[in-house]
């Protein structure tokens, strides 16, 4: 199967050093897994995943689960509850979401078994709601794995690549949305950038968490070259990457904080006048609990004040 995701690509490349940004540690995010252990201690479950270290271990190495081993597949559905969710299914479910904010069925496309037609008309909103309130409305995919359900590049179910407009994911119809109601690019590129803004998801697995990343990214590359028939230049790619490290962040879904706690140093450097227990105190550290951004008032807040008072 070829590669699906390729860590070496343009886009990826440019990118990289931000996808990797894990926002409230200020680090990187972890491997959170052992399946790359057999590399070396750099590649432990606590261990920062780095540019150097995928370099390393060759790029093809980090994969969606459908290209994995059964093996493999088997054991991080033991340890880690990983499932496959075929496109069908999430857009089903997406379907039930909308119908909700629209009003009506088959806002999208039609869906018969395990198949759907897309809607060729442009898509007709209701009375009193407007596109850019669809493009603003938020969205959250709970521990997200590959972000099927925001963004549908390929069916996870079997790795199949899934042309643009067939897509389902709720980041792919609020981009058909940016698609047919502007028409420059300097209009797309604000609806896109906030319909970016909108989406979110968590995911504890730090490969799951890259390989959702660089989903998204794809997703906005194949947006612009469908669109507007060129590549996104570097700075257009980082700012895109920026939201996406924001949005799709690393988090131990039943805790809301980050996987294994505050990262440690790599190696600390004791002083003259410290002990060794003074040392195992420092190391004794709280958990640390997950920020995410909220674009619209332009600061960052603790995803646990969402669940409390019932916003998201």
């Amino acid at each position: 199967m070829e590669n699906i995701i390729q860590l070496d690509s343009y886009p990826v490349q440019a990118t990289l050093r931000i996808l990797l940004q894990d926002k409230t540690t200020k680090k990187n995010i972890i491997w959170a897994t052992d399946s790359y252990a057999s590399f070396g201690e750099a590649y432990t479950d606590k261990s920062q995943i780095t540019e150097d270290q995928l370099k390393k271990m060759n790029y093809g190495m980090i994969q969606p689960r459908i290209s994995k081993d059964l093996e493999q597949q088997t054991q991080r559905t033991r340890k880690s509850a990983e499932v496959f969710t075929p496109a069908w299914l999430c857009n089903k479910m997406n379907n039930f979401c909308d119908e909700e904010w629209f009003g009506y069925k088959d806002v999208f496309n039609r869906q018969a078994e395990h198949e759907w037609i897309p809607i060729e008309d442009n898509i007709r909103f209701p009375a009193g709601k407007e596109w850019k309130e669809y493009i603003d409305s938020k969205r959250l995919e709970i521990t997200c794995g590959e972000a099927p359900y925001l963004v549908s590049r390929y069916d996870v179910s079997t790795g199949e690549m899934i042309d643009i407009p067939k897509r389902i994911g709720l980041l792919d119809r609020k981009i058909r949305v940016v698609n047919e109601n502007t028409t420059d690019e300097f209009e797309w590129m604000k609806w896109v950038v906030r319909a970016f803004q909108s989406v979110y998801g968590y995911e504890y697995q730090g490969d799951n968490l890259l390989i959702a990343r660089i989903n998204l990214l794809m997703t906005f590359v194949d947006y612009m070259n469908y669109k507007w028939h060129r590549q996104p230049e570097k700075a257009e790619l980082r700012k895109i990457a920026n939201i996406i490290s924001w949005n799709i962040w690393q988090m131990d879904g039943l805790k809301g904080t980050v996987p294994m706690g505050i990262l440690k140093e790599e190696y600390h450097q004791m002083s003259l006048f410290e002990s060794f227990q003074e040392v195992e105190e420092q190391d004794d550290v709280p958990e640390v609990r997950c920020r995410i951004y909220d674009w619209r008032a332009d600061s960052s807040i603790l995803y646990e004040t969402l669940e409390i008072n019932g916003r998201y």
